[in-house]
C-alpha cells in the first residue's frame, strides 16, 4: 500500500493541531519557565478520535502535550546498558556522562523521549565508529531489555503511543542480532537473486521476529544505489542499477511492514554515489541534480510506493543542490525536495548526530538546525541533555517554530499508532523453520558464478579455507557441506577459499580451486582460481546456498549486481 494518502493526512494533521499545555513538573529538572501568552493553556477535552485513524488520534495527543513532551517526542537516543532499570557501574557512567541519568528507563522518563535506539557492532561493520557502547547480546535479553524500556515510557503523558525502539539490522555486515534469530542474506546477495518476492517473504519473516523482540522501527533497507566502489555501502546496498535496486527495495519494505514494523529508506540523497564514509567526514556528491534524480533516487521513491513509514536523512554535500550543507541540516534537500518533489510526508530521522559532519556544532544547536530543515527524530546525539533543552529554548525563543515542532511530533506519533494496529509475533517464532527456508531460498538463489562451469558439484573431499578470522563462518560452511553430503576434510581436499569483507589481493590463495566472495564482488577480478562464485554475504542461509550449489543440489542462478572488472554478471547464460 503507498503512503501517500496517509502523508497527506499526516501534513494536514499537523498542522490544524492545536497545541499548548501547562508545563508539567518533573522532579529531575528544574521547573520550566511558561510558555509564552497564548500557548500554555491546556484546552479543553477534545471529542474522541477514531480508534481506526492513527493520524487523528496522533493529532488529538499531540493537543494535550506540554512543551518538554513534545521536545522529548522527537529525540531517539542510544543508552547503555542491556538492561532497562539495572545497568553495570560502567554503563551508569556512560548514560551519566551522556545524559545525567543511571539507566535507559531514566533517560526516558527524564527526557520523555520518543523513541531509543538499540545499538551493537561486530569485527566486520563499517558504521562502528559511532557504535559507542552495545546494549545487543540475544533475543531473551532484548525482549525483557524492550519491555522495559515500554514500560518506562507508558508512564508518560504521550504514554498512549508506544515507544518506538529501533536498530540497524539490515542484514550482512551490519547486524545487531545476530544469535537465536534467522540472519537474511545481505541487501547485495538480494539483488543478485533479482526477484522481489523472494526479498518479501524473507524480510517479513525477519520483520516478525523483530517485532518478537519488541523492536519497531528497522533502520533498513539501504536504498542507496552503489555507483561507486563505496567501502561502507559496498554489500549493504542493492545493487548499482537504480532500477533493479528499487524492485528490491520495495519488496524489503512490503515485508518488513507487513511485520509491523517500520521501515527506513537511507541514506537520502544517496550515500552510494560517493565513496567517501559520512561516519569519517562529509562525503561530496559531486553529481548533477538530474543525475541524482535518476541514479540515486528510484529506489527511495520505490520505497515510498510501497508504503515505507520513514526516511534517513544522510550527512552527504550534494553540491548541485545545496552545497556546503549535509543533507541532514538541508532545507532545500529534505522540504523542498524529499517532501515537496517526490512527496514524501512519513517521519524523516536523521543519521547518527554523534557522527563527524553533524558535530560541526553543539548538540542543541545541531538538534534544531536539524528539525528546521526538515527531520522529525533527532538519532544519537551525543549528549541527550543539551539537545533537549536546545530544542526547548529555540522553542520559546521562536527559533524554531512551533508549527514545525507539531509537524514533526504529529508524525511520529501517527507512526507509532499504525505499528500498534499490528499485533506483535510470538517469540517462539524466532528462528522458526519457515522463517529458516526463506532466508536459504533467497541466499541460495544469489550464488553466482562470475567462472567456470554453470553449477555441477565440486570434486570431493573438499577442504575449506578463509582470509584470517573467518573460523566461524569456515565451520559454518563446513556443517552446510556434511549435511549436504559433500566430504569435508581439513587439508588435502579441493580447496574452497573464502574471503569477505574488508580483504583484499593479499587475502586470495593462488592454489584455491574455488574462490567464494562474501562480500563485495570485486576481490574476484583478482583471483586466480579456475572457479569463482559470490555469495555477497557470509550468513548461516549464504552458507547453506553455497553449499547446495557445490554440492551439485542446485543451480547457481544469481546475477552479479555490480560490475566486476574482466567478469562477467554470470557464466550462466540463461540467467
Amino acid at each position: 500500500m503507498s503512503n501517500r494518502p496517509w502523508r497527506a493526512t499526516v501534513a494536514v494533521a499537523a498542522l490544524t493541531a492545536l497545541l499548548v499545555s501547562g508545563c508539567s513538573s518533573d522532579p529531575e529538572r528544574p521547573t520550566p519557565t511558561p510558555s509564552p501568552a497564548g500557548t500554555s493553556a491546556a484546552p479543553s477535552t477534545p471529542a474522541a478520535p477514531p480508534a481506526d485513524d492513527p493520524a487523528a488520534r496522533a493529532a488529538a495527543l499531540v493537543a494535550t502535550l506540554s512543551d518538554e513532551d513534545l521536545v522529548g517526542q522527537v529525540l531517539m537516543p542510544y543508552a547503555y546498558g542491556d538492561s532497562a532499570t539495572r545497568v553495570s557501574a560502567g554503563s551508569a557512567a556512560g548514560n551519566q556522562a551522556l545524559a545525567g541519568v543511571d539507566t535507559p528507563a531514566d533517560m526516558i522518563s527524564k527526557y520523555r523521549l520518543g523513541g531509543l535506539i538499540l545499538v551493537g557492532f561486530s569485527a566486520d561493520d563499517p558504521t562502528k565508529g559511532n557504535q559507542e557502547t552495545t546494549n545487543v547480546d540475544n533475543p531473551k535479553q532484548v525482549h525483557e531489555l524492550t519491555t522495559g524500556l515500554r514500560t518506562a515510557a507508558g508512564r508518560l503523558a504521550a504514554g498512549p503511543a508506544p515507544l518506538l525502539i529501533g536498530t540497524d539490522q539490515e542484514y550482512g555486515v551490519v547486524t545487531r542480532v545476530t544469535d537465536g534469530v534467522t540472519v537474511l542474506p545481505s541487501a547485495l546477495a538480494a539483488g543478485a537473486a533479482g526477484d522481489p518476492k523472494l526479498t518479501e517473504a524473507a524480510w517479513r519473516a525477519a520483520g516478525a521476529e523483530l517485532a518478537a523482540m519488541g523492536i519497531n522501527v528497522d533502520f533498513a533497507p539501504v536504498a542507496d544505489v552503489l555507483a561507486t566502489r563505496s567501502t561502507v555501502i559496498g554489500s549493504r546496498s542493492y545493487g548499482s542499477d537504480p532500477k533493479q535496486a528499487a524492485v528490491q527495495v520495495g519488496g524489503a519494505v512490503r515485508g518488513l511492514q507487513a511485520a509491523g514494523v517500520a521501515a527506513t529508506l537511507k541514506h537520502f540523497p544517496g550515500h552510494g554515489h560517493s565513496a567517501d564514509d559520512s561516519h569519517q567526514d562529509l562525503p561530496v556528491l559531486t553529481q548533477s541534480a538530474e543525475a541524482l534524480q535518476s541514479g540515486a533516487w528510484p529506489p527511495f521513491t520505490a520505497g515510498m510506493d510501497a508504503g515505507a513509514m520513514a526516511v534517513m536523512s544522510g550527512h552527504l554535500d550534494a553540491r548541485a543542490i545545496d552545497p556546503g550543507t549535509p543533507a541532514t541540516f538541508s532545507h532545500k534537500l529534505l522540504t523542498d525536495v524529499l517532501r515537496g518533489q517526490l512527496g514524501f510526508k512519513g517521519v524523516v530521522i536523521t543519521d547518527g548526530m554523534n557522527m563527524p559532519p553533524a558535530k560541526r556544532w553543539a548538540p542543541g544547536e545541531a538538534a534544531v538546525r536539524a528539525l528546521n530543515a526538515g527531520n522529525d527524530l533527532i538519532l544519537m546525539t551525543p549528549n541527550v541533555g543539551q539537545a533537549y533543552d536546545g530544542l526547548l529554548a529555540a522553542l520559546r525563543g521562536g527559533s524554531l517554530p512551533r508549527a514545525r515542532l507539531v509537524e514533526a511530533v504529529t508524525r511520529v506519533l501517527t507512526m507509532k499508532f499504525r505499528l500498534a494496529e499490528t499485533p506483535a509475533a510470538q517469540m517462539s517464532t524466532l528462528n522458526a523453520p519457515a522463517h529458516r527456508a526463506a532466508a536459504d531460498a533467497l541466499a541460495t538463489a544469489a550464488v553466482t558464478v562470475l567462472r567456470g562451469a554453470c553449477g555441477g558439484a565440486v570434486r570431493e573431499p573438499v577442504t575449506v579455507t578463509s582470509s584470517g578470522g573467518r573460523d566461524g563462518t569456515r565451520a559454518a560452511l563446513t556443517a552446510a557441506l556434511t549435511a549436504a553430503g559433500v566430504q569435508v576434510k581439513p587439508s588435502g581436499g579441493t580447496i574452497v577459499h573464502l574471503v569477505g569483507y574488508g580483504d583484499g589481493a593479499n587475502d586470495l590463495r593462488a592454489d584455491a580451486a574455488v574462490t567464494v566472495a562474501m562480500d563485495t564482488p570485486y576481490v574476484l577480478s583478482g583471483a586466480k582460481s579456475p572457479t569463482l562464485l559470490a555469495t555477497y554475504s557470509s550468513s548461516r542461509a549464504s552458507m547453506n546456498g553455497l553449499a547446495a550449489v557445490l554440492g551439485g543440489k542446485a543451480r547457481p542462478g544469481g546475477r552479479s549486481p555490480v560490475t566486476v572488472p574482466g567478469l562477467p554478471a554470470t557464466t550462466c547464460a540463461s540467467s
